[in-house]
């Protein structure tokens, strides 16, 4: 059987805890999109973690983890960050890397951080990670998948050749910066092929083997729906897809053995990088609600820049938790808002003077203002509660109204940053 995890909205919905937390009954956890452009956030016995490349179930002793043809591989950084966990005493996991996956190479980091440069104010708020040019040559045909690493050393010259002579046009030319030189990164490659060699395999056969003997596997998406390319708030998206279908292309298991998708739902609205945000807060408001949030406030995991603040919004989550296929949704951060005396939630938008609930295009989408409702706060700490029913009536009314805006059914609410402050819930919700 095969779980997706995924988010609803921008990213930092909290998907790390519940893949850390669903990852103790499973087998397998795979990445299969992204890179190290994003974090998840990782609080367990061992400490506080942010995973970047790394799958969310590292931590456990009996899971493989498995980087998927679908991610953006950053060898030098995949390395390190198995050596930050095993610096502090967590054992080696076991770690198998995708023959099919790519490979991102240092110039894709020096372009994305040349092109954010050019475009100053009308920048995408990129992670500078290299992930859009990563994804670019990946979709030119001009990138260099791992099994490349091992064959004919001559072919692979001629394919560095090429993609340099391509390459340098622009450096020269737009960037005026230095040009590649196809020697150094030959050898790069062959430095990156050392590092690798003990991990590589058929990742989808070994899934395929996986899935006739019965394991349980979990697929662990990056962001959210709205950075999605195609369904997002696009141009302000990510470069691979953020949808749990496109698990079983980053994975390279079968779409209809995904059984579930567990969709990640923050109680609040966050996000990093530029692009239309409806319910988006500011000032002290803004300032409060990301001092409080989060597991230590609310920062990127990768850049640690502040992230941008704003309450729930209806319309983008339905929207997000529909383009995912949700089958249940864990909702997050719930147990930040106990400090409010009331919590409003973004329930429509008005458009050019009309009011609506379906989630728009971009050009519409930034003339949207929200359309709020107003909830009573329920003034207390509800970390340690275990059982739904002993929650605070108005915290139950809050989370109900979110499902009944979300329409999809709420079977998990995370009261706390650790990875068993978790009350699972059997909803009634019914479309």
């Amino acid at each position: 059987m095969v779980k997706a995890i995924v988010g609803a909205n921008w990213g930092d919905e909290g998907k790390g805890k519940i893949t850390d937390m669903l990852a103790e009954e499973s087998d397998i956890i795979v990445r299969f999109q992204g890179g190290s452009n994003a974090g998840h956030t990782i609080i367990n016995e061992y400490g506080k973690f942010a995973l970047h490349l790394l799958p969310s179930g590292v931590f456990y002793n009996h899971t493989t983890s498995i980087i998927g043809n679908g991610v953006a591989l950053n060898i030098p950084y995949l390395i390190k960050e198995l050596k930050s966990l095993t610096d502090r005493n967590v054992p080696m996991p076991k770690i198998l890397v995708s023959d099919r996956a790519q490979i991102l190479m240092p110039y894709h980091v020096d372009f994305d951080t040349y092109e954010e440069a050019r475009l100053a104010g009308k920048s995408f708020g990129s992670t500078k990670s290299g992930i859009a040019p990563f994804y670019s040559d990946k979709y030119a045909k001009i990138g260099f998948q791992v099994c490349e690493l091992f064959g004919n050393e001559d072919e692979l010259k001629d394919k560095i050749a090429n993609v340099c002579t391509l390459k340098n046009v622009m450096l020269e030319h737009l960037y005026h910066k230095p040009l590649l030189n196809p020697d150094e990164i030959f050898n790069t490659l062959m430095e990156y092929k050392e590092m690798i060699a003990p991990y590589v395999t058929d990742t989808s056969a070994y899934l395929n083997k996986a899935l006739k003997e019965g394991k349980k596997i979990l697929l662990e998406g990056q962001l959210g729906s709205l950075k999605d390319p195609d369904h997002g708030i696009y141009p302000m998206v990510t470069s691979s897809s953020t949808l749990a279908p496109y698990g079983a292309i980053g994975a390279g298991v079968p779409a209809a053995s995904i059984q579930d998708v567990v969709t990640v739902v923050k109680a609040y609205s966050s996000a990093v990088g530029a692009g239309a945000f409806v319910s988006e807060i500011f000032g002290d408001e803004a300032d409060e609600l990301r001092r409080r949030g989060g597991d230590g406030g609310e920062f990127g995991a990768t850049t640690g820049r502040p992230r941008r603040m704003g309450w729930f919004d209806a319309v983008a989550t339905r929207y997000g938790v529909r383009m995912q296929g949700t089958t249940e949704v864990a909702l997050t951060v719930i147990d930040v808002l106990g400090y409010l005396d009331e919590i409003p939630m973004c329930v429509g938008y008005e458009i050019d003077g009309k009011v609506t609930k379906d989630f728009p295009t971009t050009p519409q989408l930034e003339k949207a203002k929200p359309v709020w409702k107003v909830m009573p706060g329920w003034k207390c700490d509800i970390r340690g509660i275990t059982k739904y029913e002993d929650l605070p009536e108005a915290c139950r009314n809050y989370i109900e109204a979110i499902e009944d805006e979300i329409e999809a059914p709420i079977t998990m609410v995370s009261n706390g940053p650790g990875r068993h402050e978790i009350i699972h819930r059997e909803s009634s919700y019914s479309k």
